[in-house]
């Protein structure tokens, strides 16, 4: 069943361009019921999961690898299943409404379903292979929403660039899986999670440790990872918002909290993922307070959050844990909303330059206060989910030794200038004096400010009305997923004086400062990074510089454009590979005893010496090639001989075309009739050809003097005639057996026949410069004629 509700989202999102071509715009409303539908399913599992239970659920898939199409449902998965879907529907109504008139707006829907199809299929993944196939599903389908408007340069560069470093990490990341199954045993996750000891003991522990890192600091764009999330802004604000809250940014996230019981609570694990973290935060919110573009300046508050995410789950325990869970689920709310809330503003007003907005709260009112209540849970503030999130993030780094309060001051730090970034999107752009926009501003639609309230508001509820609710179904058992044993919370809005609140107290003093200092903040941080000038985005750049300057290096190399280098290259590595391991291994084959020969077999082999010897010493190509086809006949003779005549008929009918068809081409080469090489070139071929003939022929011998398992040819024998029919075993094994790969193989000739049939008839098209001098030649020639005339 689990499975059925994961391709749901894929067979809406072949609906969607029909539905929008029908009902326009309005087709985002009944599209927006399958999230919703799936929330309802979804919600069945509820008071399973709350009781501690696990559901699991597989259909075989490549049984005899381990591989199965296998899902499980727990708190983390259940908790991120809610987020994806539950934003997920907001962001549907809202692509309908921002899009709105778009001639593409059904190939959007259609991508934005397959990606939120994607997410959902990530994390309720219980076999590691099918986490992989949608983990990459997700990066395909966020390349085409990144690349959303392809016209524009920045981006298809955005989105190359997030395929790129979300993709390569993936692949690395399929190594530590193929690791972490062999060692395990299994590739089940449900399984792997309580061989936790076994993988980290293991002498490759420290090798699968980076190997998955890689994948999930790609994905969560860590250091130095982060650059293609804030490129990322080039999609439209509907695929930012879905991007940031819910989905691909979290699915690092996600693998850390799901692989923290196999991998976690090292001191290689509470090393790394702190500093990594650490230096994300900080990076992040600089980047932030720096820039003016309000996207942008939510984009790096988020590389700012995950890197706090990943910092709590390095710091590891219970209470660490417990502060990332919260945290992530507030982030969820505050941060789709306000993305929804810059969009509108771009959307109603004509930018997001924050220093070009002022006042706006009169004439977007319902705007205005969603973003007053998302910036808030965002400060950390009461008596949002944010408060709640906060406190119990620094309850776990009080109380510890030097390491914790170190990290602490980060924390504060980064959740300090998060506040002042916070604090100027909810207040700058909708308070003070009004700034005429570039365009007639008014309240958006219900569409646009739909989803950013209800999410807004839904941080308030949460807290204040259903925090007993939510830790009971969600909180409780995410936190008891991710740490793989029984964790009690006790979540409150207020636990007294702590030094938690004074460490949440020190935040918002600070955070105020940077909020009222922000003007001198940004020129600050803007000379410390044109100072350094350097970073990972430009370094992406020269990183691909560098690979096309390679690759253009090594096709020079090997791609001469001469057939003849083609072939050198391709025997000479063929001949390695055939005599290198019999030389180092010494694997030479026994002679074998040969038969006495039958006068006609003797004639045979007579004819083949011939047929060489007149091959290498011919004068001519076109004697070489006929020359050639005597090896082919001689070969379905020994074929007819051995009592195989439907082979030896093919193989006739094969030499026949191939010396007719290679004729038939040379004559429209233009060639030199003769092969002139030089004595060394010709030196160099006889051998690589002698090389290559001793190592196969040494490698048959090889073959035939091994054992010999005749289970397959004795089941060939068997069920040739009973099942399909045939005595001709050949022939059942081209057509029965193998019709698959035989039609594969025809449907392969086909395509390169009528390719090369398309080449040949290709004619080349003069360009702009040849047509216009041709037009001269022909008005000169035209008068030429008036003037003798």
């Amino acid at each position: 069943m689990i499975g059925y509700l994961v391709l749901t989202p894929f067979l809406a999102a072949l609906l969607a361009p029909v539905l929008v071509f029908l009902i326009g715009h309005r087709a985002s409303w009944i599209l927006a019921l399958v999230p919703g539908y799936l929330l309802y399913r979804f919600y069945e599992f509820v008071p399973a999961v709350a009781k501690g239970e696990t559901v699991l659920q597989s259909h075989e898939w490549m049984g005899g690898f381990g591989i199965n199409y296998s899902f499980m449902i727990d708190g983390l998965s259940l908790t991120f299943a809610f987020l994806i879907l539950g934003i997920g529907f907001f962001i549907v109504i809202y692509a309908g409404g921002y899009l709105k008139g778009h001639q593409k707006l059904g190939r959007f829907l259609a991508v934005l379903l397959a990606f939120m199809g994607s997410m959902l299929g990530l994390v309720v993944s219980d076999n590691l292979i099918t986490l992989f196939v949608f983990w990459e599903l997700t990066s395909i389908t966020s390349f085409l929403l990144i690349g959303f408007d392809n016209e524009r340069e920045a981006s298809r560069r955005a989105a190359l660039q997030a395929l790129i470093i979300t993709g390569l990490g993936g692949l690395v990341m399929l190594a530590g899986f193929a690791l972490i199954g062999l060692v395990g045993g299994t590739f089940e996750l449900s399984e792997l999670l309580s061989k936790g000891e076994v993988i980290k003991e293991h002498g490759l522990y420290s090798l699968m440790f980076w190997l998955v890192m890689a994948g999930a600091f790609t994905k969560s764009a860590q250091f130095p990872f982060h650059s293609w999330l804030p490129n990322a802004m080039e999609a439209p604000t509907p695929v930012s918002a879905y991007l940031h809250s819910a989905t691909m940014v979290k699915a690092g996230v996600f693998l850390l909290m799901r692989t923290y019981p196999m991998l976690g609570e090292t001191e290689l694990w509470e090393t790394v993922l702190p500093l990594f973290g650490g230096i994300t935060l900080l990076i992040g919110t600089v980047l932030a307070v720096r820039d003016k573009d309000m996207k942008l300046m939510l984009a790096y508050t988020t590389v700012a959050s995950l890197g706090l995410l990943v910092l709590m789950l390095g710091v590891g325990g219970a209470r660490a844990i417990e502060g990332a869970v919260l945290y992530l689920i507030a982030h969820s709310f505050f941060k789709g909303a306000l993305f929804m809330v810059v969009g509108t503003v771009d959307h109603e007003a004509g930018t997001r330059q924050i220093d070009k907005l002022s006042g706006l709260r009169s004439a977007m009112p319902i705007t205005a206060l969603a973003a007053a209540l998302a910036a808030l849970s965002m400060c950390g503030l009461p008596p949002f989910i944010g408060f709640i999130a906060k406190e119990s993030i620094y309850y776990s780094l009080t109380h510890g030794g030097l390491h914790e309060w170190t990290i602490a001051i980060v924390a504060i730090v980064g959740n300090a200038l998060m506040f002042g970034v916070a604090a100027s999107i909810a207040i700058r752009p909708f308070m003070g004096k009004w700034i005429d926009p570039p365009k007639a501003v008014h309240e958006g639609p219900v569409m646009l400010f739909l989803g950013p309230l209800v999410l807004s508001i839904t941080g308030l509820v949460t807290a204040v009305f259903a925090l007993n609710f939510m830790q009971t179904n969600f909180f409780s058992p995410m936190v008891n997923a991710v740490a793989g044993s029984e964790v009690k919370l006790d979540l409150h809005l207020w636990h007294g004086i702590n030094p938690a609140l004074i460490l949440s107290v020190i935040t918002v003093g600070l955070g105020i400062a940077v909020f009222v200092f922000t003007a001198n903040l940004k020129k600050f941080f803007d000379k410390v990074l044109n100072f350094i000038g350097w970073g990972p985005d430009k370094g992406f750049d020269q990183f691909i510089c560098c690979l096309t300057w390679f690759a253009a290096l090594i096709t020079r190399f090997l791609q001469t454009g001469q057939m003849r280098t083609y072939m050198r290259v391709t025997f000479f590595v063929t001949a390695l590979i055939l005599l290198v391991p019999m030389f180092k291994l010494n694997i030479w084959p026994k002679m074998p005893n040969f038969p006495e020969l039958r006068l006609w077999e003797i004639g045979v082999f007579v004819i083949l010496v011939v047929g060489i010897i007149q091959v290498v010493f011919a004068r001519t190509r076109l004697t070489a090639i006929i020359s050639l086809g005597i090896q082919g006949f001689s070969v379905a003779l020994i074929f007819m001989m051995f009592g195989a005549p439907d082979l030896s008929f093919t193989q006739f009918m094969v030499e026949t075309l191939s010396v007719v068809i290679i004729a038939l081409v040379l004559t429209r080469l233009k060639l030199m009739k003769q092969d002139r090489r030089s004595t060394a070139s010709l030196l160099f071929d006889g051998v690589v050809a002698l090389s290559v003939g001793v190592g196969m022929g040494t490698l048959l011998m090889n073959i035939t003097q091994a054992p010999i398992d005749l289970r397959l040819s004795e089941f060939f024998s068997t069920y040739s005639a009973a099942i399909a029919h045939g005595r001709n075993i050949v022939n059942v094994i081209l057509v029965d057996f193998r019709a698959i790969d035989t039609l594969g193989e025809i449907t392969v000739v086909l395509i390169t026949g009528v390719s090369a049939l398309a080449l040949i008839r290709v004619k080349a098209v003069p360009d702009r410069k040849t047509k216009t001098s041709q037009a001269s030649s022909k008005i000169a020639g035209s008068e030429a004629l008036k003037e003798t005339s």
